[in-house]
């Protein structure tokens, strides 16, 4: 290990959205900050993410009306007996202030769409619009020397290299082998892609996630963040008086680093650790039923602050935001994972369990339908399901990654991502489900779907439903039978976009230890921290809005909690003096 000693103001371990507004934040205090990142990218899981923050209490939900109190009433219903009432009231207090910064002070720029349903729209104080938002598109070109060091991607989410954005941008997509106007529109966009990253190795113009962190390292450039990647950190230290001081690092920047006001513990959760999986999550008792598309998550939160006495918060009724994937093998042989954000809340697709049975409303969000998923295979060895499309269906739609018509489906079948039959018993007996139990299922749910409605679940009841459908089908945006063949399916299994179950923080994002009190100059954000809405999931942007908001507040904040425990220490040497 190098014997180098580096000194800052604040070190921030890892680049996401937390990190980074911490680190933006106390620079623009005029503090000096180390962004400490272990992959060779920056930003985190944030930059493959759909880039929403869920900040309820902004500018446009304000002007549309949107109370505290219906706000404080719908995270209540969501959280259930886990509502963390401090966490919240800190977090509704802080978020127009910490909004409102990074648009005023920083290069970032929001979206403010004029539709964006909280996931769970039957519940009391849920809203059509006014409390998610989203990062505007930018010129990847603004971070210069800076551009490539970016995470890329998630290359299967993408269109052939584009990351489309929710709302009209996928609307086009979606609509491309059925309307000339959107054709153009997605040749267009596909064509600049390709052109760019022949010529630049990368597209120029970033969305979702991507565009969020372009901006966010753009202005950390500007206020002369040091970002190192490739450089883990190993061990936090402390003082005597037990005050974290700052950090070993290895890898390319190897040494220690002293800072003054802090650490914070912004690197993600545990979600690819199996080991921590298995003492956490109910479904993964063996630490191998679960597979995560996020990156980073190692559990690094976990081991560094554990030494100090921090623990894992597991006061949340569901450890984890779920998100079914589809696992399957590349052309080269690797593993690869796409998470269904969307696909089967689409007309002519449905989902069903090992007996051929649907399970859950696939309607729903991802992380509700991931909660009804895990229970339906509560004792089994291994958490599955599978998509089910006819033929109309995989033409219009495709299943997720495999794309629609005119694509063609061999490259899909031949990485097993799709599984295609002529009948419906053939299709049953090839993925190993119930011949009669899949028969059954679609002929009642046909029946309903045939007239727009689904007895059984209530798909397609809401504005969220039908925002995750095809607004342009009648009669509902996510009914229609599935009555010709062949028939095409989808493994799906069980993955996550974050742990909810982190570190015990209090208000002020401090690591608590053993004894719940903080450990002092120890921060955790992100999903390094417990999430603050007890296990639920309220909308577009749960884990990013949050983690804006509390990094924020750290970088804010660093200088006033450091001069309090001076203070103490001060006190507390003159009354033993």
């Amino acid at each position: 290990m190098s014997s180098k000693t580096v000194k800052c103001d604040l070190l921030v371990i890892g680049s996401g959205a937390a990190g980074m507004a911490a680190a933006l934040k106390a620079a623009s205090e005029g503090h000096s900050v180390i962004v400490a990142e272990k992959s060779q990218w920056l930003g985190g899981t944030t930059a493959i993410s759909g880039g929403w923050a869920w900040v309820p209490g902004n500018k446009q939900g304000v002007a549309q009306g949107d109370t505290r109190l219906e706000i404080e009433t719908y995270i209540r219903a969501l959280a259930k007996d886990c509502y963390k009432a401090e966490m919240v009231d800190t977090f509704l207090d802080e978020v127009p202030e910490a909004i409102d910064w990074l648009e005023r002070d920083t290069d970032v720029e929001f979206v403010y769409p004029e539709m964006a349903p909280d996931y769970q729209m039957d519940a009391p104080g849920a809203k059509p619009s006014g409390r998610a938002i989203s990062g505007k598109v930018v010129d990847a070109r603004t971070l210069g020397e800076n551009r490539l060091r970016l995470r890329p991607y998630l290359d299967t989410y993408t269109v052939f290299g584009y990351m489309p954005e929710v709302g009209p941008d996928i609307a086009q997509f979606l609509h491309a082998n059925q309307s000339w106007k959107s054709f153009a529109y997605v040749s267009k966009k596909l064509l600049e892609t390709w052109v760019e990253t022949v010529l630049c190795r990368r597209s120029f113009d970033r969305t979702n996630g991507n565009s969020l962190m372009v901006r966010m390292v753009s202005s950390a450039a500007k206020l002369g963040i040091r970002m190192w990647t490739e450089t883990p950190v190993t061990k936090i230290l402390q003082s005597e008086n037990g005050i974290v001081t700052g950090a070993v690092l290895a890898g390319v920047h190897a040494g220690t680093v002293e800072a003054r006001l802090g650490v914070v513990i912004a690197a993600g959760g545990y979600s690819s650790d199996p080991a921590l999986r298995a003492e956490y999550w109910g479904h993964d008792p063996h630490g191998d039923n679960h597979f995560t598309p996020t990156v980073g998550h190692d559990g690094d939160n976990v081991r560094l602050a554990a030494p100090l006495g921090g623990h894992v918060d597991t006061d949340v009724h569901e450890p984890a935001a779920w998100a079914p994937v589809t696992v399957f093998t590349g052309l080269r042989g690797q593993q690869r994972i796409f998470p269904h954000l969307r696909a089967f809340g689409l007309p002519g697709l449905i989902a069903v369990n090992r007996k051929g049975e649907r399970f859950a409303n696939e309607s729903s969000s991802y992380h509700d339908f991931g909660v009804a998923m895990i229970q339906e295979n509560a004792g089994q060895d291994e958490t599955f399901g599978y998509i089910i499309a006819d033929a109309k269906a995989m033409k219009k739609y495709g299943i997720g990654y495999a794309k629609p018509w005119p694509i063609p489906q061999g490259y899909f079948k031949k990485t097993g991502f799709l599984h295609k039959a002529d009948t419906v018993e053939e299709l049953a007996r090839e993925i190993g489900v119930d011949v009669a139990g899949l028969k059954k299922t679609l002929t009642e749910f046909n029946t309903g779907a045939a007239k727009g409605e689904d007895p059984k679940f209530n798909r397609g009841s809401n504005w969220f439903h039908h925002f995750k459908g095809d607004m342009e089908h009648q009669p509902n945006p996510n009914l229609e039978p599935l009555d010709k063949g062949p028939y095409y399916a989808a493994k799906i299994e069980m993955g996550d976009l974050g742990a909810y179950s982190g570190l015990a923080v209090d208000r002020h994002s401090q690591v608590l230890d053993d004894d719940d009190q903080p450990i002092p100059g120890l921060f955790a954000a992100g999903s390094a921290a417990v999430s603050i809405f007890g296990g639920g999931y309220p909308g577009y942007g749960a884990n990013i809005g949050p983690a804006l908001v509390f990094g924020y507040t750290i970088g804010r904040d660093a200088e006033i909690l450091a001069s309090l425990r001076t203070e103490s220490v001060e006190s507390t040497v003159l009354e033993e003096v």
